[in-house]
């Protein structure tokens, strides 16, 4: 498996340094071992602090088989000792035994100094950079990053949280150890760790960078896998707001809403928790279903909780929308006037509307008494065409004026006003199309 995004300089870490002063010696009672147990102590001491550290493994070796419990300090100083031996290791083997032995010196600190939350992270950081590509070992790795949050609840150190997924998805690809649906829920804790570090005020950028690189490289999720392996789960169980929110998330990221799956969720989030945006785009697709009746209602529910005039102006502009569809052309254009007085931006479309439901209203207000007075809709279609700044919709609309003939013929006078009856109630300056 060829790993495609490695951690190299991610994170540092604070190491305790040279820990001599550590207090609570536990010297042996036998005269004879004491010394020599201050004499390996001074020797180790005096190998690391001129970065003797091959030397100082054989002195600290003893301390560690004959006195386990003489000072914590053999264990915070040995990490460096054995770390460091590892580093001027040329042999392969021998690098591996060293890096082994700092692993293995946490767990003996674990044995005779039970504080295991003070050191758990040093311990995930080291596994991390020495098993993370070794087969056998980094579920092991793996593993410690566990107990770091089985113990601390989150990591001090917040980068190690890209390195936590990235074991996740090297063990998956190397051993096969995980299904999607284990990945994904991983995903989503470590996720949530971020977004706790964040709240606290925490840089969780480069983490969290990471994290969406390693899922676009494990391919963990698509429009499949969201159809046909998590709507399932949600059918079953529609009460599941996790589940509902990851499907809504992840059907926006992967460009998946034209699922049925994706307008399911909608409708459970929306109902629980409605927002503006939930709201408008499950009317939305509604509308896109031919489901106006469906989509009013909800829309009517966006409106409260528009935060702005520019949100309330598309909310009336959907609506007039339904309403001249349904043939509620009055209302239609009440909601269009609105839209446009909230937003100007949205004046344009919701005139242009309002000139096509005149547009279509012929048959509506004709009395068929008067040609001239039947064909006013036109003008008044050609009025807000006008406002809306539409020159087509002018000269369609001014194509079917009466012409100066038929006014001679009634005799009618270009200019002269005339009310238009039925729906539209708006009194126009006759004019004609030549």
């Amino acid at each position: 498996m060829k790993v495609k995004y490695a951690l190299v300089g991610l994170f540092t870490l604070a190491l305790v340094g040279l820990a001599q002063a550590q207090e609570g010696w536990n010297w042996p009672s036998d005269e004879a071992l004491e010394a020599k147990a201050r004499e390996y102590n001074a020797a180790y001491v005096d190998y690391m602090k001129s970065e003797q550290f091959v030397e100082a493994t054989k002195p600290l070796y003893w301390l560690y088989a004959n006195t386990p419990k003489l000072n914590e300090s053999i264990y915070i100083n040995g990490i460096i000792v054995y770390n460091g031996a590892a580093g001027k290791a040329s042999d392969e083997a021998k690098k591996k035994v060293y890096q082994d032995s700092v692993v293995a010196i946490f767990d003996m600190r674990k044995a005779n100094f039970d504080n295991e939350e003070k050191w758990i992270e040093n311990k995930a950081y080291y596994s991390y950079n020495f098993y993370k590509a070794n087969k056998d070992k980094v579920g092991d790795a793996l593993a410690t990053f566990d107990r770091v949050v089985e113990i601390n609840g989150n990591f001090n150190t917040i980068n190690l949280v890209a390195a936590y997924f990235d074991l996740i998805y090297r063990h998956s690809a190397y051993n096969k150890a995980f299904t999607k649906e284990q990945l994904l829920e991983k995903y989503e804790k470590l996720n949530a760790l971020l977004v706790e570090a964040e709240a606290e005020g925490k840089d969780v950028s480069a983490p969290k960078q990471t994290l969406e690189q390693l899922v676009v490289a494990m391919e963990l999720i698509d429009c499949e896998f969201i159809e046909n392996t998590m709507s399932p789960k949600l059918a079953a169980d529609p009460t599941n707001m996790v589940l509902a929110q990851q499907i809504f998330k992840y059907s926006i990221q992967y460009k998946c809403t034209s699922s049925p799956t994706f307008l399911t969720v909608l409708e459970i989030i929306d109902s629980d928790s409605p927002t503006f945006s939930t709201s408008q785009v499950r009317a939305m697709r509604y509308m896109q279903n031919k489901e106006y009746e469906k989509a009013q209602p909800v829309l009517e529910k966006a409106l409260t909780l528009a935060e702005n005039n520019v949100q309330k102006a598309e909310v009336h502009f959907d609506l007039a929308k339904i309403h001249g569809i349904a043939g509620r052309k009055s209302a239609a254009r009440n909601s269009a006037q609105e839209a446009a007085k909230l937003d100007p931006e949205k004046a344009k479309d919701a005139w242009t509307l309002i000139a096509q439901l005149y547009m279509q209203s012929y048959n509506d207000c004709r009395k068929g008494v008067s040609r001239v007075d039947d064909q006013a809709v036109y003008i008044a279609a050609y009025n807000a065409y006008q406002r809306a700044g539409d020159s087509k919709g002018m000269s369609e609309a001014r194509a079917r004026f009466p012409s100066k003939e038929e006014l001679f013929t009634e005799s009618r006078q270009p200019g002269e006003s005339f009310s238009i009856p039925c729906w539209i109630g708006e009194t126009v300056t006759l004019a004609t199309r030549d």
